[in-house]
């Protein structure tokens, strides 16, 4: 039976209509122009994606998520665990942006710029069509017997797409643990790094299952994005759409028949070339991922009887119902009003980002020392200093106080890159220039003449009055 709108939503598109087993899709491409556009913006994303990691900036790779070091790069800047208000912040900038986005663009980026959707359909779909030729020879060769032909078409296939997963793997370990690392796992013997070898192959194997197998799965059923539109759109966002409005009554063109009513020819077309399985003509579904290839579709058909483009193209459903331009509602201003504070915000704490941070302590179990031999007061600390900068830091710690003086403990001479250290000291005020019990002090850290940190604690001691 096949869908209609009546039903359409109660059934998975990529389900028989049992239910009980998966219907595989066969896309058609047709290239039209904005398969064009999207293949230039697929490639260049494709391009950094791979460079990425291997771009050195200020001494940093572009992009690192090292999770087991804690150490995150951005564009060349270090941010460590210290800096995690930062990570959470940018966080919470990048969510307000995805949500503005689907509220004015929908679910664009998944079709255009999501690494599922362009290494799926740039570079995988095109090897397999390039080995087993169009959607109806790739539908007629799954049904047909093995034979010698069939079983080197998917034998030849297949070994491609691992050989493209384990490159893929390569570069998504180089983005968790450094390109540095990952040269070394390739070029050094096996046994000295065994964890980083089984990793590789893990993750091909996972890839391999994605873009062999699983496919538009992973946009329909695994990627939340998907759902999280529905609850973000509303009749102003712009969305690849049929206007019905135009297209309806269907009729299919018969010769010697008159124009029909609506310029929809029910071709089908636009289903044939759905990444995901579905007819855009039924309206908003989670499973469209905005890829336009409808659109191309389409446009084809218009063009040869004769009617206007764009039957599917970017609209908005108040565009269709009411013939209404593109406005910009108060949910966008806010939206933008509210992302612009957080970037704002951002900056200065990334402007703000002192090279390196300093904690200090006071020792635990003490309070003061009397010294009666020069009529002086001494707290014991321990300040621990975390470098952030991509060099080492050799420092001094300088009390603001004119009167405080510092005798080391423990006195390291500088902080070695991606480290910490820790000194252990004793502050000295002389007895007279004290006040009150708790008194504030505060330091500077110094480096090669430039203060590159601040910091304060209290000094306790008996009140001279």
């Amino acid at each position: 039976m096949s869908q209609t709108p009546a039903h359409f939503r109660d059934q998975v598109s990529t389900l028989t209509d049992d239910g009980l087993k998966r219907k595989w899709i066969y896309p058609k491409i047709i290239k039209g122009k904005l398969y064009k556009y999207r293949s230039v913006v697929s490639y260049f994303f494709l391009l950094l994606l791979i460079c990425a990691p291997f771009i050195k900036l200020n001494g940093e790779q572009l992009v690192l998520l090292n999770v087991i070091e804690r150490k995150f790069v951005f564009l060349g800047i270090v941010f460590w665990p210290q800096d995690f208000y930062l990570f959470a912040f940018a966080l919470l900038i990048f969510i307000v942006f995805i949500v503005l986005f689907t509220v004015i663009f929908g679910r664009v980026f998944c079709g255009w710029a999501c690494p599922q959707t362009i290494f799926l359909e740039m570079v995988f779909r095109k090897i397999e069509n390039w080995i087993e030729g169009d959607h109806n020879q790739q539908r007629k060769l799954d049904a047909a017997p093995l034979t010698f032909s069939k079983f080197l078409k998917k034998t030849s296939k297949h070994f491609l797409f691992f050989c493209i997963s384990f490159l893929i793997s390569n570069v998504f370990l180089a983005y968790l643990i450094g390109s540095g690392k990952l040269i070394s796992i390739v070029t050094e013997p096996v046994k000295d790094h065994l964890s980083g070898f089984i990793s590789i192959w893990l993750f091909s194997f996972v890839f391999y299952l994605v873009f062999s197998r699983m496919r538009e799965l992973v946009c329909t059923v695994v990627c939340p994005y998907g759902r999280l539109q529905g609850v973000l759109l509303d009749n102003q966002s712009i969305i690849v759409a049929y206007d019905y409005e135009r297209g309806e009554p269907r009729k299919k063109i018969n010769k010697g028949q008159d124009t029909p009513s609506g310029d929809c020819i029910d071709c089908k077309l636009c289903v044939q070339v759905c990444p995901t399985g579905i007819d855009i003509r039924n309206g908003t579904q989670l499973e469209c991922v905005n890829c336009t290839a409808c659109i191309d579709a389409c446009d084809m058909v218009m063009t040869k009887i004769n009617r206007p483009l764009r039957l599917i193209g970017f609209k908005s459903e108040s565009e269709i119902k009411q013939k209404t331009t593109f406005k910009i509602s108060k949910k966008i201003y806010a939206y933008s009003a509210v992302l612009t504070v957080l970037i704002i915000v951002l900056s200065f704490m990334i402007i703000r980002r002192s090279d390196v941070q300093t904690t200090i302590l006071r020792a635990s179990g003490t309070l003061y020392q009397l010294r009666d031999k020069d009529q002086t007061v001494s707290n014991l600390y321990t300040a621990e200093m975390v470098n952030k900068t991509d060099k080492i830091v050799e420092f001094e710690i300088i009390p603001d106080d004119e009167h405080a003086r510092i005798q080391y403990i423990q006195k390291p001479d500088a902080i070695a890159y991606g480290g910490s250290t820790k000194a252990t000291f004793f502050v000295i005020l002389p007895q007279s220039t004290i006040r009150k019990y708790k008194t504030k002090i505060s330091f500077k850290l110094q480096s090669e003449n430039k203060v590159v940190d601040r910091f304060e604690t209290t000094f306790i001691a008996p009140a001279n009055n």
